[in-house]
């Protein structure tokens, strides 16, 4: 299939509290768009305020896909993200509009764009020796072996992050290869779609002060009350609390630390979490960079990608 034939779609990426949503309705608004989600916190129905998923206004007025299409209790990956997004951009392409695909996770856009990596499958009983280590030793310990074996991807995953941290090992004692180098060797070859990238980036002392501030925005929103409902249904154990600061006021409501230490950990997790984002997408030299308030820019990047043939 030659690149012509290929569906175009436009990505919307950049690190947490940059501004991909409002940037993203506003070009979608523009050229008569609809937005899929490709933050992976954003999946899980039921985290809402600490995921910053989009309001009902928003959301009124753009339609929005892929946003709650999982319970805490489901496991969820990259593979299932592809299948829906497909789906859900075939469907916007047949309603004669134009596919934004908006978030900050890293892999489910490689994989959406240049096709899924064939790693090995994955072994239930691997994971279940691996799920007892994290009992038995805490995480810590999982991702300091990570360390030792593939730096890179220990660099880019969370250090709370059990399920891929659990995947990167599960990948390297089942190949002997590490993650980041199995990735590499894959080198994602298969063009899926044809997209415009556009990278959303500014001063990091500006993006952390946003990070603060929209911490502190969604506490006075009801986070804490979210997550005591969401740990009374579902628990603690539940892929979903690995996103960043459910963990975290979970250690707090089961005393584990005072609350302004838990808001201070959150905060700089989020950071660093942002960090990692933008080490992972700087790695890709096609992605198009700008400060989210260059709309006029961006407008002008994306009109010519829409036109060309």
């Amino acid at each position: 299939m030659v690149q012509e034939e290929l569906k175009k779609i436009i990505i919307i990426c950049g690190p947490t509290a940059v501004g991909k949503t409002a940037v993203a309705i506003e070009l979608a608004k523009h050229f008569t768009g609809e937005i899929v989600n490709a933050d992976s916190g954003q999946v899980w129905s039921g985290l809402n305020v600490g995921t910053a998923k989009p309001s009902d206004a928003e959301r009124a007025q753009v339609p929005h896909h892929l946003l709650d299409v999982a319970s805490p209790d489901q496991q969820f990956d990259a593979s299932k993200f592809v299948a829906m997004a497909d789906e859900k951009i075939s469907e916007i392409k047949g309603r004669g509009k134009n596919a934004f695909v908006v978030g900050g996770t890293g892999m489910y856009l490689r994989m959406l764009v240049n096709g899924l990596c064939d790693a090995p499958p994955r072994n239930a009983e691997m994971r279940a020796r691996l799920a007892q280590e994290i009992e038995e030793s805490g995480v810590e310990s999982l991702h300091a072996r990570l360390s030792l074996i593939d730096p890179y991807t220990a660099k880019i995953v969370h250090e709370n992050d059990k399920t891929r941290i659990v995947r990167a090992l599960e990948i390297y004692e089942s190949t002997g290869v590490a993650a980041s180098e199995f990735y590499r060797q894959h080198q994602f070859a298969t063009l899926r779609y044809n997209a415009l990238k556009i990278g959303l980036d500014m001063p990091r002392k500006e993006l952390y002060a946003r990070i603060d501030e929209r911490v502190d925005k969604m506490l006075s929103q009801g986070w804490l009350d979210e997550v005591k409902g969401l740990l009374a249904k579902y628990g603690a154990g539940s892929q979903a609390f690995s996103a960043i600061g459910y963990r975290e006021l979970a250690g707090y409501l089961s005393n584990e630390m005072p609350f302004e230490d838990a808001v201070d950990l959150i905060k700089r997790n989020s950071r660093r979490f942002a960090k990692r984002q933008l080490t992972w997408f700087r790695a890709d030299g096609e992605i198009k960079w700008h400060t989210p308030l260059q709309i006029s820019a961006i407008i002008d990047e994306t009109s010519q990608f829409l036109g060309s043939n």
